[in-house]
């Protein structure tokens, strides 16, 4: 047999990815049963960029359980999904082709993007061509995608791939919405909406993240209808005008005079009732706060239950909006004096009217009697958690807008009891989901004004005055439906936006709601229901636990209200990579490591390798090292198997590898039963999907078997007689395919290319991939792994005597006596020929000597050299 002289990882990746797409080795069996499947709910990375080690990390740990339950004999389904639509997207549309999308603009037939280079004026462009860049670029991102996904040996079947844009998701997505209409578990409305103001979009409450940013306190002084005067402190005072009331605890004696009074707000003298209110705080600020519409989700409540008037003053572009201060709900004592501190606010945006306010309370004021300084004492600095859009710059505001929301909240008990019917791996992960449930405040909205995504199936009829009737919607029968494009039954193209005529939805669902039915996309709910069956519900879904309260709760809401179904059994939460500093890497941090020179430089086995030494929900320190450890143990799997199958070749002499039958020597059935423990301790491991001890535990017996094993049998494979030399062949064979099958999930590369240079002939299986897992059962006998600890620690020490004289551990001994105990010499006199071999010593030359020895050593070696 010629075996390779050097490993090139990038020779032998190349070669068996393209060898492995070409027999289809990872291809989904479609005529295997639900029983003899495992089905992988894929996470669909977003297109918006390059992948980087995060996703390295998650996505190679999920390949690794994938590939385990295919070699204990799965078929298996594992697609790959693109995650294309949605904000993140159009952002980085617009920024690369530097472009706006203006609804109004017709559409311009033969345009194509181009970089926006240099150029600072972004072009508009109507809806479809901006659709259109949107498409074209994530479909250069996704083949940018797929093909680090592939030179990382993701086990995927890439005939079952799938983005969130198609035809077919879009469909899917619409099947859930009407089906979620029919059941009453959807509804639209308008209300006061979480809002960004540069994407000029609403939000849900799991698009939110709180951020450190610095505030001040304002103590500002307010009149009391009838005499009196309270002061309040506020960090929004740019909402005094759109105050609804002033609210204190019913229990604080310093307000309870003022309950059923009016307060008068400075500047635009309006009059708003003062209210007694469980949430008011009297221990923060100074016990009484305005109510305004709408500064928080406090008010939002409050505003509910009050049945008060809104006053909105800030636009969907976060700008301020023009009052009428003669009108309700606006109504002023003095509107022509409100009316002028006004126009010195209107159009600023949020941040500046909330300085210039800050300076007209401090100068213009109008405390008591409309005279005096309004603003008590300077402002003081605050530092406070402000909530943002995950991907915003601003922080959110409430606007009143209509939008589609899923009922949520009359719905936690029975989204707790679906959490409890999944496993979840690291368990304690089920707390944060529970938490998260627990803790909503919302419905979640589902409807984005933005265009690029899966549009509502919705038209609205327009009465004869012109006016939209919202009530009334038309749902699409025909799906997948582009209400903008497409016309509704009984209607004209002509009649579109026309009074009599129809106006189609302008929105587009939330990129989650498509999400939420990853595993209907992939089992084709509502379109093939034999497939759907035999997929749904799903053995794992993998994902980060940082979207647990999203992509997790989302799809097991949506089982639920589809099919009272929880969407897989187990569900297996990776943990972040942090960066030096342990903050969490990310593109928007700015501080993320992409993959492809470590890839080049370690291999993908190495980087693979460091993804699996990481334990399930743990965050991990991004460490070069291990990377190094990894390639290492890579060369180390190469020189190994090269040397095992030379001494296979040299004994058989081209015949096949001996079956475990042959093994017969108590050395070799030592070892044996060593390595047994450990393919059924790894597999206990991997079947519990903790593959990083699976790992641990291979690792440490192979180099226990390249650094003693080997060492030890190798004079006997040389030259010992015909049986001892066919029972070490047996056992280094075996121990090597058993090897190559434990260590294949974690680095297929290295194992495949070795796996060829024999056993893929010998064993019929073409693929160490498709081979099946090792088992005890292969074992025709084995024996006492005790003796091996016993001869390795001789060996130890007859190594240590020979050091400890400058002498190389090849040198030949002239005697050798070791000293320890009665039991552990008679353990060790079975394999006195193995450890004579090992020790370059005859058995004739050996003494072993009943005596004392130190604490923690089992044997001490005295050694003499020979000439």
């Amino acid at each position: 047999m010629s075996l390779p002289e050097k490993y090139s990882h990038l020779d032998v990746e190349t070669r068996w990815m393209l060898e492995w797409e070409a027999r289809g080795v990872f291809r989904w069996d479609e005529s295997a049963t639900r029983e003899d499947l495992f089905v992988v709910d894929t996470p669909p990375p977003t297109v918006s960029g390059s992948l980087h080690l995060g996703h390295v990390f998650s996505y190679t740990q999920t390949d690794l359980i994938v590939r385990f339950q295919r070699m204990r004999g799965k078929k298996i389904f594992y697609p790959m999904g693109w995650d294309d639509n949605g904000l993140p997207t159009e952002r980085r549309v617009q920024n690369k082709y530097g472009i706006r999308c203006n609804p109004t603009l017709p559409f311009q037939s033969g345009w194509e993007p181009t970089d926006a280079g240099d150029r600072k004026d972004p072009i508009e462009v109507s809806r479809q061509n901006f659709i259109d860049a949107c498409a074209i670029l994530t479909e250069a991102d996704e083949t940018v995608f797929e093909d680090l996904w592939r030179r990382l040996s993701l086990s995927v079947d890439w005939k079952q791939t799938y983005a969130t844009i198609s035809k077919h998701s879009i469909k899917v997505s619409q099947l859930s919405f009407l089906d979620l209409v029919k059941k009453g578990y959807l509804y639209q409305a308008e209300s006061p909406t979480m809002w960004d103001v540069d994407f000029k979009s609403a939000l849900a409450q799991a698009d939110l993240e709180d951020r450190p940013k610095q505030g001040a306190f304002h103590e500002i002084r307010f009149e009391v209808e009838g005499g009196g005067e309270f002061v309040i402190a506020t960090t929004r005072p740019e909402l005094l005008v759109s105050c609804i009331s002033v609210v204190a605890h019913p229990s604080d004696t310093r307000y309870q005079p003022f309950f059923g009074k009016n307060a008068i707000t400075p500047l635009f003298e309006a009059a708003v009732p003062i209210l007694p209110a469980e949430h008011a705080d009297p221990e923060k600020g100074t016990g009484i706060m305005m109510v305004c519409t709408f500064g928080d989700n406090q008010d939002v409540e409050w505003w509910k239950k009050s049945h008060l008037p809104a006053k909105a003053v800030i636009s969907p572009e976060g700008r301020i909006l023009p009052v009428d201060f003669t009108k309700a709900p606006f109504l002023s004592r003095a509107p022509e004096r409100a009316a002028s501190f006004w126009a010195s606010l209107q159009g600023l945006k949020v941040e500046q009217a909330r300085r210039k306010i800050a300076e007209l309370l401090a100068t213009e004021g109008s405390g008591v009697g409309g005279v005096g300084r309004a603003l008590v004492g300077e402002p003081k600095t605050v530092e406070q958690m402000v909530k943002y859009y995950e991907k915003g710059d601003r922080p959110i505001e409430f606007i009143t807008t209509r939008q589609w929301f899923v009922k949520l909240l009359d719905f936690k008990k029975e989204f707790i009891e679906q959490g409890r019917k999944i496993t979840w791996h690291p368990e304690h992960m089920r707390a944060r989901y529970e938490n998260w449930v627990e803790g909503l405040m919302h419905d979640w909205c589902i409807s984005r004004q933005r265009y690029f995504g899966v549009p509502f199936p919705v038209w609205y009829p327009i009465d004869e005055n012109g006016v939209t009737q919202y009530e009334k919607p038309i749902f699409a029968e025909n799906l997948p439906c582009d209400p903008l494009n497409d016309i509704p039954p009984g209607y004209t193209a002509s009649q579109r936006g026309q009074a009599g005529g129809f106006q189609g939805d302008p929105d587009v669902m939330d990129t989650w709601a498509t999400s939420s039915v990853c595993p209907q996309l992939m089992s084709h709910w509502g379109i093939d229901e034999s497939r759907h069956q035999k997929l749904f519900p799903m053995d794992i879904r993998p994902q980060g636990h940082d979207i647990i309260r999203t992509w997790a709760f989302y799809t097991i809401a949506k089982a639920w209200m589809h099919s009272k179904e929880i969407p897989w059994k187990h569900i297996v939460l990776s943990g972040w990579i942090l960066d030096p500093d342990r903050k969490k890497m990310s593109k928007s941090k700015g501080n993320v490591v992409t993959p492809g020179h470590l890839l080049e430089q370690y291999s993908s086995d190495a980087v693979r390798y460091w993804a699996a030494r990481a334990r399930l929900g743990v965050d991990t320190a991004f460490d070069e090292k291990v990377l190094k450890v990894g390639q290492k143990l890579s060369t180390k799997i190469f020189n190994a198997s090269k040397f095992v199958l030379m001494q296979c070749d040299q004994v058989l002499e081209g015949k096949p590898s001996p079956g475990t039958e042959s093994i017969t020597r108590p050395l070799d059935l030592a070892f044996v039963d060593s390595l047994g423990a450990a393919v059924e301790e790894a597999t206990t491991a991997f079947a519990e999907f903790d593959y990083a001890q699976a790992l641990q535990v291979t690792e440490t017996a192979f180099w226990d078997f390249c650094d003693n094993y080997v060492e030890l049998v190798k004079a006997r494979a040389y030259s010992g007689d015909d049986a001892g030399k066919l029972s070490a062949v047996a056992t280094l064979s075996w121990a090597l395919k058993t090897f190559l099958r434990l260590l294949a999930p974690i680095m297929p590369y290295i194992t495949e290319e070795v796996w060829s240079w024999r056993f893929a002939k010998e064993t019929g299986n073409a693929s160490v991939h498709l081979a099946p897992w090792p088992t005890t059962g292969e074992l025709t006998n084995r024996g006492d792994k005790n003796l091996l600890t016993l001869v390795s620690a001789a060996v130890s020490e007859v190594r240590s005597a020979k050091s400890s004289q400058q002498k190389s551990l090849g040198a030949q001994l002239s005697s050798l006596n070791l000293t320890g105990g009665a039991g552990d010499l008679e353990g060790l006199s079975v394999v006195l020929d193995d450890l004579c071999g090992a020790g370059r010593v005859t058995v004739t030359d050996t003494k072993l000597l009943v005596g004392e020895v130190p604490e923690g050593k089992l044997f001490t070696a005295q050694v003499s050299f020979a000439e």
